[in-house]
């Protein structure tokens, strides 16, 4: 989408009818636009939340949302558009109310990732970034959900659905579209809408933040297996957390006439040619134009 921002510098277009939102809405998310710029030293830092709170209202960083955003801060029009189309988390097009990710990064695609979002974007007759004609789902290929111990992984509304086939996937798509309520494998004890995501991503809790699971079972597995063997993490000598801890290995100490990395002088060339006659790279002499060349 490009804004044609005109002379003005804050993307209002050059004659005709200024776009933007109504005095109600402007009124009520300059309200929540206050809220989110106090919390930084420097107003140009809240953009980020800002972006998610214009998305909150129309379900996608529209031109209305973009021009707010610049006025809010004393931005340019495009210098929003630029932070806008960077970050994937926002859509510069309608979206679904339930935007389903499939990740396809390597572990999850090697577990099935690739067959599921295959699956569901035959069953739904859509590809990536794109929306069912219901305006239900909006599907996408996600890079990384930072849940590979539960692969392959699928989210909605960045909600955790672990361990799913292309069975289990399709049946969560087809009740989110017959409005069933539905649970995530951890989180909260049903999945949001996307405008109502968007709004907590702005910084407004839902009250909803200790629902649901928050951490399964193989995301605890190292720490129970730590605590039953008693196990903790190698210090050093001056008590402060060592480099390599985990590793199970004590501190080799320093004993007779080795030196610490800390202690050893640099390597220099009188080192290698006490009589100054090191060479330099490049500068080696060809043999076969014997010893005086």
């Amino acid at each position: 989408m490009t804004i044609d921002a005109g002379p003005a510098t804050n993307g209002t277009p050059a004659g005709g009818p200024r776009p933007g939102y109504d005095a109600e809405t402007t009124a009520r998310l300059a309200a929540d636009a206050a809220q989110i710029v106090a919390r930084y030293p420097e107003s140009r830092s809240a953009l980020l939340p800002m972006l998610h709170l214009v998305q909150s209202e129309d379900g996608y960083v529209s031109r209305d949302g973009i021009l707010f955003c610049a006025e809010q801060l004393g931005l340019t029009a495009a210098e929003v558009s630029a932070v806008a189309t960077f970050y994937t988390q926002y859509k510069r097009h309608p979206n679904g109310t339930y935007t389903v990710g499939v990740c396809t990064n390597t572990l999850c695609a090697i577990m099935g990732g690739d067959a599921i979002f295959d699956e569901l974007s035959d069953h739904l007759g859509v590809g990536h970034d794109e929306t069912t004609e219901d305006g239900a789902i909006t599907l996408e290929r996600v890079e990384c959900n930072a849940a590979c111990d539960y692969a392959p992984v699928m989210m909605v509304n960045w909600e955790f659905f672990d361990n799913q086939t292309p069975g289990s996937a399709t049946d969560v798509v087809d009740r989110l579209r017959a409005g069933e309520a539905v649970a995530p494998t951890r989180g909260a004890a049903s999945v949001c809408t996307f405008k109502q995501m968007s709004r907590v991503l702005a910084g407004f809790p839902d009250g909803r933040a200790d629902e649901g699971v928050g951490a399964g079972e193989p995301t605890l597995a190292g720490l129970r297996l730590a605590r039953e063997q008693g196990w903790t993490a190698p210090t050093t000598s001056a008590g402060g957390p060592d480099a390599g801890a985990g590793t199970g290995a004590p501190e080799k100490p320093v004993t007779g006439g080795e030196q610490s990395s800390a202690e050893r002088k640099p390597t220099t060339d009188a080192d290698v040619d006490p009589g100054g006659k090191a060479e330099s790279p490049g500068t080696k002499p060809d043999p076969s134009k014997g010893a005086d060349a």
